[in-house]
């Protein structure tokens, strides 16, 4: 019987549990950022990050970090964290790796970006965390 593959609902879910599970500083901070679902990136998000193929990006933060933000800024959308299940499930089969860890990576990574980490930053993290 072949596995079931996760629906949109269940990416939400398995997103708000990392979210949750986060400790009381980081959760705090994101409270306000919006999570959205979605098959594939858009044309526009993929440009933003300079990316052609729409199963090359499983994640986007969109938004302001929180380092740059001030309080004289006029206000604007709310930052947002979103999660491309199309390429995600590609990457959970090519992998391997399970549904919850590869949500919680990419989640966590997108909510770093919030925080107004580098993906240099957050690899160079990663990798003194796996030593």
């Amino acid at each position: 019987m072949a596995p079931t593959v996760p629906s949109p609902d269940e990416f939400e879910r398995a997103a708000i549990r990392t979210i949750a599970g986060l400790p009381d500083e980081f959760r705090t901070h994101l409270a306000e950022v919006v999570l959205r679902i979605e098959e594939f990136a858009s044309a526009e998000q993929l440009a933003s990050v300079g990316i052609a193929s729409r199963w090359k990006l499983t994640g986007l933060y969109e938004g302001v970090p929180l380092p740059e933000q001030s309080l004289w800024d006029v206000p604007h959308m709310p930052p947002a964290i979103s999660l491309f299940r199309q390429p995600l499930l590609r990457e959970m089969e090519e992998t391997g790796v399970a549904f919850e860890a590869l949500v919680r990576h990419v989640v966590i990574h997108e909510a770093g970006h919030h925080f107004g980490f580098s993906d240099e930053d957050m690899h160079a993290l990663e990798d003194a965390a796996e030593d």
